[in-house]
């Protein structure tokens, strides 16, 4: 009896453990910092993020991507520091491979090549993205958000 007991509670420690492995594998909670996604999102605001491909990522679709191998920003201003390297970074796709690159994108293709996307922040005078770096790669892309979490959502 106690036997099957043990059994019990180790294949119910299994599956939940699976359970617990194959959310963390597909879904990041993580938090937004800075003004580029202004008045989308503010500083402070939580988001849930499905990690997915870049062939999931649609034009419009909010992305999170690894900032770790961009070209260095200017750092004339508080609002034109780049983060950190390493850091999360959110920003709105707006064109994916075969889509037309957008005017004001200074790349030198006329449509997007595979493995690459354009993206771009909501506030454009404090954003950093696609029109000062050019293409993003797909392998910085971490995923697409799925729902915000507002850090005040009583107001």
């Amino acid at each position: 009896m106690i036997a099957r007991a043990v059994a019990s509670a180790l294949v119910v420690g299994a599956v939940t453990g699976g359970v617990a492995c194959w959310l963390r594998h597909t879904f990041l909670v993580t938090t937004v910092a800075g003004r580029s996604m202004l008045p989308t999102y503010t500083s402070g605001d939580r988001m849930l993020v499905r990690r997915v491909p870049l062939a999931r990522v649609r034009s419009g679709d909010v992305v999170v991507l690894a900032d770790g191998d961009l070209p260095a920003r200017p750092t004339r201003s508080a609002s034109t520091r780049r983060d950190p390297p390493g850091e999360l970074i959110v920003k709105r796709a707006v064109a994916v491979p075969g889509d037309p690159v957008p005017a004001g994108v200074p790349v030198p293709d006329e449509v997007v090549p595979p493995g690459h996307l354009i993206v771009l922040g909501d506030n454009a005078d404090a954003s950093y993205d696609s029109r000062n770096a050019g293409y993003y790669a797909s392998d910085t892309l971490i995923g697409v958000v799925v729902r915000s979490m507002r850090r005040n959502q009583h107001t």
